[in-house]
């Protein structure tokens, strides 16, 4: 299972006690910030694309929305998800537990600047009903290697 993959790989980084699991679902934003108990902002969104021969996952703030020119302009293509068929095959991941962490080969990690604004955020660990709570500082650490990306935009802009 994927959540032992991440598991297995926390516990390598020294972090394993911290992955939170739930006897609820959190395999969406709203149903993740109830897990948690946090506002849904704070979930940090794994989004999962087709960016040429590779997969791009963007994680982004849970009320944050791909900006399409800023995605085109940082990727050089449109925005086009994985299906729910291709998730798990080309991640590692099902669809609702999607992450950047313990990921297949041919993934590259982009985090977006729209979860700077937090002091903690919450992104799943593999399976629909688990998280871990984690600064910003330590997902980039985590989530390594990534890039920080500013492809998304917020409510109201």
């Amino acid at each position: 299972m994927a959540i032992d993959k991440v598991k297995t790989y926390f516990r390598e980084c020294g972090i394993g006690d911290r992955v939170l699991e739930f006897e609820v679902s959190s395999a969406t934003v709203e149903l993740a910030a109830a897990a948690v108990g946090c506002e849904p902002a704070r979930i940090a969104k794994t989004l999962s694309f087709h960016v040429g021969d590779r997969v791009a996952l963007v994680v982004a703030a849970g009320d944050a929305r791909i900006h399409n020119q800023k995605f085109k302009a940082q990727f050089g293509t449109k925005a086009k998800m994985l299906s729910a068929d291709e998730a798990e095959p080309l991640i590692g991941h099902g669809v609702g537990g999607v992450c950047p962490f313990a990921v297949n080969e041919g993934c590259d990690v982009f985090l977006d600047e729209s979860l700077r604004r937090f002091d903690v955020v919450y992104p799943a660990c593999g399976s629909a009903n688990s998280a871990i709570r984690l600064t910003p500082d330590e997902l980039e650490r985590y989530a390594a290697p990534c890039t920080w990306v500013h492809v998304c935009k917020l409510p109201g802009e």
